[in-house]
This record gives C-alpha cells, structure tokens and sequence, in this order.
C-alpha cells in the first residue's frame, strides 16, 4: 500500500468513497456520459403519517362471550349447514384445536359525516360484533355491535382527489389499518384460548374473521376490484347477470401470478393487482365469500329507490314528455299522500323530493308505492315493481327455511321476466347493475350466513344516529317526556311508535300488533278516525282465508247476566274474487252491502280482533282531487288493497 502512495504522492487517488462514486458517475461509456434527473417530490399526503384509534378487538370478544346477559341467545356450536359449520370441520381437523368452539368476527365499516355540532366532520368508524350472539340481540342494540376502531381518512386538494394513484394509496391504508387493527386475533386463529364463557362453563376458543357488512362502495375496496365488477363472482361487467361461478382467493392469486400485465387483470377481469386485501394476512379468510348481503343498500336504496323508481320517472317523461309525466309523478304524490294512517307508517306529504329521501323514508315508500303507481304505468312495470317488494319482504324475515329460499327465488324469476319491460320501452338499454345484480346471490348467501337482517348495514347507521343525536345533546337538552318530546320533534303518534317498539322487542314472534285501534267520532279534534281490522272467523284457515276485513264504528261493553261483554260495532268488506290481484299481489275489498243498499254491520267480540289492518284505495286511471286528504281515505272510494306491505306481519297474513 505504502509503495502505491508513493506514485500519488502519498495521497491516495481518491479522498473518500463519495469521491469514488463521483469519478464513476462521470466515467463516459463510449462517447454518452451519464446524467442524472431528479425524480418530483411524493405528494404530501403519501408522506404523512397517518392516525388509526382502535379497541383491541381479542378483548371485545372476550366480554361479549363471557356477557351473562346473552345466556340462552348465544350458540356455541353450529347447528346447520352453514359456512361456520364448514369453517368448524377444518378446525377438527387440527388435533391441537379440535372440539374448540369457533368465535367467527363480524366486520363492518361505513362513512359517515357528523354534521351536528361538529362542523360536517367525517368519521370512519369499524364496527365489530361475533356471529355466535342470536340476530335478535345484535338488532337490539345490547352491545353486540360495537365501534372498535376509527380509520383514517387522506385527504387531499380537488387536482388529486380523483387520480388513480391517490385512490390506490386510500385503498392501500385501508387494508394495511384493518390489518393492523385485528392482528392480536391472529394468534388465536391456529392455537385456542380459553375463555369464560356467558353461561359459566369455560371453553376452548378459535377465532377466525366471519361476514363482513358493507355498502357496494365499500365491498369494491374490500375486494380489490374496478368499480361496476361484481364483488362475489366472476361475471363480467357487462352482464352481471350471466351465471357465472363464484370468485375465490385462489383464483385471484392464479390470475395474479399467471397474468403479470395489471391491465389486462383490470379490463378483463376487473381485478386491481396492487392492492391485497387484508383477510390474505389471516387464516381461512376469503373476502369474496366473506362480504355479506345488504339489505339497506342493495335492496332498498338500490334496487328499489336508485334504480325502479328513477326509471318510473324516466319512462313517465319519456313516454308522455316531461310537462305530462311531471303531472303524473304529482297525481302519484297525492295518492300516496291521501293513504290513511297506520302505526308505524309514515304519513307523507305531497311535494316530496324523492331524490332527498333517507333510507327510512325509502322503506316507508315500499309500503304504500304500488297501489299509487298502478293506472298509470304499463301492467308489467306494476308486477316488476310487485316481485321486488316480494322479494324484499321475504329476505327480510326472522325465520327463512328451504321453502321461503324457493319463494325468494320465485320473487327474483319474475322480477328478471318483469323487468325487461325497462328495456323494450327504451328506459334503459341494459340491467348489469351490481347491486340490483347482488340479488342473484341472496340464497347463496342465507345458506351460508343465515338471514341478512341480522347483517344488515341499517344496524350500524343505526348507530350513527346515536353518535349524532350525542352530539346534539351537548347543544342543548331535549325533553325528557314522551309527549314534550313528541311535539318537540313533530311526531304525534310517538308514544304509539314506542308502544310498537317495545311490544316487537319483548315478543317478537307474537303476530299480533299492539297498536291502537281507533273508533274516535273526532280524533286530535280534526277528524273522524275509524281503523280497519282482521276478524277471526275461522282458526282453522291459514293467513286471510280465515279472516275477514272489518272497520271498526265503535267499542262498547255491556252486562248480561252479570257476565261484561267487550265488543266492537263493525262494518264489514266483502274480499273482490276469491285470489289476490295478480298485478299487485294484494287482496282487494269493498264494503259490505245489503241489498236494499245500506251497509253491512255487526257486533263482534274483541276476542275475534286478531290485528289492525291497512287499506289503501284502488285508484285506478283517473286524478284523484286536490283536496282528498288521508283522513278521507276509507270513504272516499269503492274498493281497497288489504295492504301486504304494511309491515311484515301483515305480509305473513294477506300474502
């Protein structure tokens, strides 16, 4: 080395490695030297760092399963063919965890803004419940549902907010925080712990991620595909409706690894290759088959408000040009409004916005819509209209069995054979709408998770409700009183509505209502108030065969022979042929007459009232006039619909 320095007079050729790799960088290759270009700063939003506030959710699990207020509405072992069964087969197979009982994580996550005394913040709240707790519990807002965690939400200025990389990283955080969040559950998943259970006896325990409740916006993060793709199968985008196998893991990654250009997988197969979702980091976790059906979105603010119902208004304004068609969707306003009252039903005006409507307010539309449409729409539109309520209502049910499974199935044949009536009028060109196409899945997904209103996202919007109304109340105290509180929020039949509440919580599978009947000659001193019943005449008879429709004139009681007798004065409805009306699926009524022309009356024993009824008038093709108010409703008109859809008791009696 000595003897080297000298020939440089002892300094060496280079004065540290940076001087090394300068001479280098401008060593020329032939007669091209090297250059160097700066690459532009990262966006600042792909720098920051980023908070994510969460509940450890090994310990949610923990309470909920040692909760002893659950004893008796919590299982510990699957009791059908179901997918935790399947999920409980492979955990046997294990011999470090067989006979274990699997503790299956129900997910859910939703934007949601806070806008009440919070300056419109937005919030990312994740949600977690375990599927072992009865659906009755989780609805019942017990602390079976819980917020686990708050995700991140990156925001940046309006020139990036849309662009495919700031998408990409939103995804990205996404997954990386479910991640991170459910990770003290790993363990858990291949070797079990043991836990004290709500019934006393303790148990061994294996978690694993169950169904995962989410809007369509959400299920396309989740599963990592283009928009307008079905997040479950393989169809394409064009037509969702094709029939085609169910997606699955293994057949991503296939794709994934065999087809290396990320366009191709987006074009044709609308798979975004970048992402992973997050249930890839967890053991027997498939997020096709993990994300479950939404009845809220999918159904009701989908299928039914998004989609049937701006098509009704297209095809009015297409058919009789917009000046006509707008008198039309009035004249339907009116007769929606002129429905008479009922508990539970949501009494409407006749200037609403539907575009402004909530979820709610679209559920209390389905119960009152068909028999308003009906004389103004082609025969068809009315029976598409009729077998998506029909569908509606049956997978809304408790209790589905296999024979309930076939009627939803039943429901969706004719919806598709009903629906065409869209395309040959020229309303729309095509049906491949995933969420509407969700509904193809809705069996397959009942066999597997049971019935979907015990993972339905109206429970946790539910819950944002509550995170608003807690922030009211920091404004200003409400009434602590339920008639102060019901003038307050302009609901008077409020104490009825609690009255419901608490009848269908402490019993309910009791098919009755406990609603009041009204026979009041002047009702909140404005008008006659006479509701409408279902008599009993014949136990027998199955639904409405055995019952009769009757209005009620009058309860009275009197004595004989020391014996009181409650009864009621009621004037009878004839039922118009002996089967429902084909169009709408409803019964139709007329009130009873002699033949010298006066109506028909009876004294009935309260014992034969089996519930209240709702009628809603068979309107026909003409305009009904301006001034028909609701309270008009029962005598202003020849012939009624027993309305099914008044509630799902109801559709269980007059289907």
């Amino acid at each position: 080395m000595a003897a080297q320095l000298l020939n440089h007079n002892d300094s060496p050729p280079f004065a540290d490695h940076k001087d090394l790799h300068k001479v280098i960088d401008a060593t020329q290759l032939g007669n091209v030297p090297w250059q160097y270009h700066p690459e532009h700063d990262a966006p600042p939003w792909m720098d920051k760092e980023y908070e994510v506030w969460y509940r450890d959710p090994c310990l949610m699990a923990h309470n909920m399963l040692a909760n002893p207020t659950y004893k008796g509405e919590i299982d510990f072992t699957p009791f059908q063919e179901d997918w935790a069964l399947q999920q409980a087969d492979k955990i046997s197979e294990d011999p470090n965890t067989h006979g274990s009982t699997f503790v299956p994580i129900i997910l859910s996550s939703n934007k949601t803004t806070v806008s009440v005394g919070t300056g419109n913040n937005k919030y990312y709240p994740l949600y977690a419940s375990i599927r072992n707790v009865h659906n009755n519990v989780r609805r019942a807002h017990r602390d079976a549902l819980i917020i686990i965690g708050f995700l991140s939400i990156p925001k940046t200025d309006k020139k990036n907010a849309k662009t495919e990389s700031f998408h990409i990283f939103h995804c990205q955080l996404f997954h990386r925080s479910l991640s991170a969040i459910l990770n003290s559950l790993k363990p858990a998943m291949t070797e079990y712990e043991v836990l004290h259970c709500a019934d006393g006896h303790f148990r061994r325990v294996i978690y694993g991620l169950g169904p995962y409740i989410a809007d369509y916006e959400e299920q396309v993060v989740l599963s990592c595909i283009v928009r307008n793709w079905c997040p479950k199968s393989l169809a394409i985008q064009t037509d969702l409706d094709s029939g085609s196998p169910y997606q699955c893991r293994e057949h991503t990654d296939l794709l994934i690894h065999e087809i290396i250009d990320s366009d191709a997988l987006w074009d044709e197969f609308g798979i975004v290759s970048i992402l992973v979702p997050f249930t890839n980091d967890f053991p027997r976790a498939d997020i096709y088959q993990l994300l479950s059906s939404d009845l809220l979105h999918q159904l009701v603010k989908g299928a039914f408000k998004d989609h049937l119902m701006d098509w009704l208004v297209k095809y009015l304004r297409l058919t009789h040009g917009t000046k006509r068609g707008d008198e039309i969707m009035s004249n339907i306003d009116r007769r929606i409004a002129a429905v008479a009252s009922f508990t539970g039903l949501h009494q409407f005006s006749d200037s609403r916005d539907f575009k402004q409507w909530t979820g709610n307010d679209s559920k209390a539309l389905m119960k009152v819509f068909l028999p308003a449409i009906e004389g103004h729409i082609p025969q068809d539109m009315v029976r598409a209209f009729c077998a998506l309520l029909e569908f509606c209502y049956i997978a809304q049910r408790n209790v589905i069995s296999e024979a309930s499974l076939n009627e939803l199935q039943n429901a969706l044949t004719w919806f598709h054979h009903y629906r065409q009536i869209f395309k040959t009028t020229g309303t729309k060109p095509h049906f491949s709408y995933p969420r509407q196409h969700s509904m193809a899945h809705y069996a397959d997904m009942i066999r597997l998770f049971g019935t979907p209103n015990g993972l339905c996202s109206s429970i946790t919007e539910s819950k944002h409700i509550k995170a608003s109304s807690r922030n009211n109340a920091l404004e200003r105290k409400r009434a602590r009183m339920v008639a102060a509180l019901a003038e307050e929020v302009c609901v008077p039949h409020l104490r009825c509505l609690i009255h419901y509440f608490l009848f269908s919580q402490l019993f309910p599978d009791d098919p009755r209502n406990p609603e009041d009947i009204c026979a009041c000659p002047l009702w909140r001193n404005v008008y006659v108030r006479n509701n409408c019943i279902f008599v009993n005449i014949n136990p027998e008879l199955e639904g409405i065969e055995g019952l009769e429709v009757a209005r009620v004139k009058w309860f009275f009681s009197f004595k004989f022979n020391w014996v009181t007798y409650p009864c009621a004065l009621v004037q009878w409805f004839d039922k118009v042929g002996d089967h429902a009306d084909e169009d709408t699926s409803m019964w139709i009524v007329r009130p009873s007459i002699h033949d010298d022309g006066t109506p028909s009356f009876a004294v009935i024993h309260l014992k034969t009232v089996y519930r209240a009824a709702h009628l809603i008038p068979v309107y026909g093709r003409d305009f009904i006039p301006n001034n028909i108010q609701y309270f008009h409703s029962y005598d202003a008109f020849c012939s009624y619909y027993v309305n099914k859809f008044a509630d799902h008791h109801a559709f269980e009696i007059a289907s």
